[in-house]
Protein backbone atom coordinates (compact mmCIF):
# COMPACT_ATOMS: atom_id res chain seq x y z
CA UNK A 1 0.00 0.00 0.00
CA UNK A 2 3.03 2.61 1.23
CA UNK A 3 4.55 1.56 -2.70
CA UNK A 4 0.81 2.27 -4.43
CA UNK A 5 0.48 5.57 -2.18
CA UNK A 6 4.52 7.12 -3.24
CA UNK A 7 3.12 5.94 -6.69
CA UNK A 8 0.24 8.06 -6.85
CA UNK A 9 1.85 10.71 -5.35
CA UNK A 10 4.65 10.61 -7.93
CA UNK A 11 1.89 10.76 -10.83
CA UNK A 12 -0.35 13.58 -9.44
CA UNK A 13 2.33 16.28 -8.11
CA UNK A 14 5.97 15.18 -8.93
CA UNK A 15 5.77 14.20 -12.41
CA UNK A 16 3.85 17.20 -13.78
CA UNK A 17 6.51 19.67 -11.71
CA UNK A 18 9.32 17.59 -13.50
CA UNK A 19 7.66 17.84 -16.30
CA UNK A 20 7.47 22.06 -15.71
CA UNK A 21 10.98 22.25 -15.00
CA UNK A 22 12.55 20.35 -18.20
CA UNK A 23 9.90 22.14 -20.38
CA UNK A 24 11.46 25.60 -18.68
CA UNK A 25 14.84 24.79 -19.37
CA UNK A 26 14.28 23.21 -22.96
CA UNK A 27 11.03 25.00 -24.35
CA UNK A 28 10.94 28.18 -22.41
CA UNK A 29 9.01 30.14 -19.66
CA UNK A 30 5.10 27.86 -19.11
CA UNK A 31 2.98 31.11 -20.35
CA UNK A 32 -0.52 31.02 -18.91
CA UNK A 33 -3.01 32.64 -20.38
CA UNK A 34 -1.78 36.59 -20.60
CA UNK A 35 0.60 35.58 -17.96
CA UNK A 36 3.93 34.54 -19.98
CA UNK A 37 6.29 33.64 -16.81
CA UNK A 38 3.41 31.40 -15.23
CA UNK A 39 5.19 29.20 -12.43
CA UNK A 40 4.96 25.29 -11.63
CA UNK A 41 1.86 25.95 -9.96
CA UNK A 42 0.13 27.26 -12.82
CA UNK A 43 0.68 24.36 -14.58
CA UNK A 44 -0.37 22.21 -11.80
CA UNK A 45 -3.63 24.43 -11.99
CA UNK A 46 -4.15 23.32 -16.02
CA UNK A 47 -3.11 19.59 -15.17
CA UNK A 48 -5.60 18.93 -12.26
CA UNK A 49 -8.05 20.40 -14.33
CA UNK A 50 -7.17 18.36 -17.40
CA UNK A 51 -7.49 15.57 -14.65
CA UNK A 52 -11.00 16.79 -14.11
CA UNK A 53 -12.11 16.91 -17.72
CA UNK A 54 -10.56 13.11 -17.86
CA UNK A 55 -8.17 13.53 -21.07
CA UNK A 56 -6.12 10.84 -21.84
CA UNK A 57 -3.04 12.37 -21.63
CA UNK A 58 -3.13 14.13 -18.55
CA UNK A 59 -4.16 10.43 -16.55
CA UNK A 60 -1.22 8.90 -18.52
CA UNK A 61 1.40 10.80 -16.90
CA UNK A 62 -0.63 10.40 -13.27
CA UNK A 63 -1.29 6.81 -13.46
CA UNK A 64 2.32 6.30 -15.21
CA UNK A 65 4.32 5.38 -12.18
CA UNK A 66 1.90 3.22 -10.77
CA UNK A 67 1.91 1.15 -14.54
CA UNK A 68 5.57 0.92 -14.51
CA UNK A 69 5.67 -0.37 -11.06
CA UNK A 70 3.25 -2.85 -11.24
CA UNK A 71 4.66 -4.24 -14.98
CA UNK A 72 7.86 -3.89 -13.33
CA UNK A 73 6.69 -6.23 -10.26
CA UNK A 74 5.20 -8.44 -12.42
CA UNK A 75 8.21 -9.27 -14.61
CA UNK A 76 10.17 -9.92 -11.49
CA UNK A 77 7.65 -12.18 -10.34
CA UNK A 78 7.47 -13.97 -13.73
CA UNK A 79 11.49 -14.05 -14.19
CA UNK A 80 12.60 -14.49 -10.48
CA UNK A 81 11.12 -17.48 -8.11
CA UNK A 82 10.19 -16.89 -4.80
CA UNK A 83 12.11 -19.01 -2.19
CA UNK A 84 10.87 -21.31 -0.09
CA UNK A 85 7.00 -21.14 0.82
CA UNK A 86 6.11 -21.41 -2.77
CA UNK A 87 5.76 -24.55 -3.39
CA UNK A 88 2.01 -25.76 -4.12
CA UNK A 89 2.81 -29.53 -3.41
CA UNK A 90 1.30 -30.69 -0.50
CA UNK A 91 2.97 -32.01 2.91
CA UNK A 92 4.50 -34.91 2.88
CA UNK A 93 2.37 -37.49 5.11
CA UNK A 94 3.38 -37.89 8.61
CA UNK A 95 5.12 -41.03 9.50
CA UNK A 96 4.27 -43.38 12.76
CA UNK A 97 8.10 -43.63 13.48
CA UNK A 98 10.77 -42.28 11.37
CA UNK A 99 13.41 -44.71 10.30
CA UNK A 100 16.15 -45.96 12.37
CA UNK A 101 19.97 -44.26 11.72
CA UNK A 102 22.38 -46.65 10.54
CA UNK A 103 25.67 -45.25 11.89
CA UNK A 104 27.45 -47.42 9.21
CA UNK A 105 25.61 -45.45 5.93
CA UNK A 106 27.00 -42.07 4.88
CA UNK A 107 23.79 -39.75 4.30
CA UNK A 108 24.12 -38.62 0.98
CA UNK A 109 25.91 -34.56 0.89
CA UNK A 110 24.51 -31.55 -0.21
CA UNK A 111 26.93 -29.66 -2.44
CA UNK A 112 26.49 -25.84 -2.84
CA UNK A 113 26.05 -23.95 -5.82
CA UNK A 114 25.61 -20.44 -7.08
CA UNK A 115 22.92 -19.68 -10.00
CA UNK A 116 24.43 -18.43 -12.92
CA UNK A 117 21.09 -15.78 -13.23
CA UNK A 118 21.94 -14.70 -9.65
CA UNK A 119 25.70 -13.51 -10.67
Amino acid sequence: MIIFGAAILLGFVVVPLLIWVVGNRILGPYTHGSNLHAGPMALLGDYYEGLSKGWLSYWIVALGPLVIIVVARAAWELIVPRRGGGSTAPPPAAKSSPPPNKSNQRQARIEPFVAKDRL
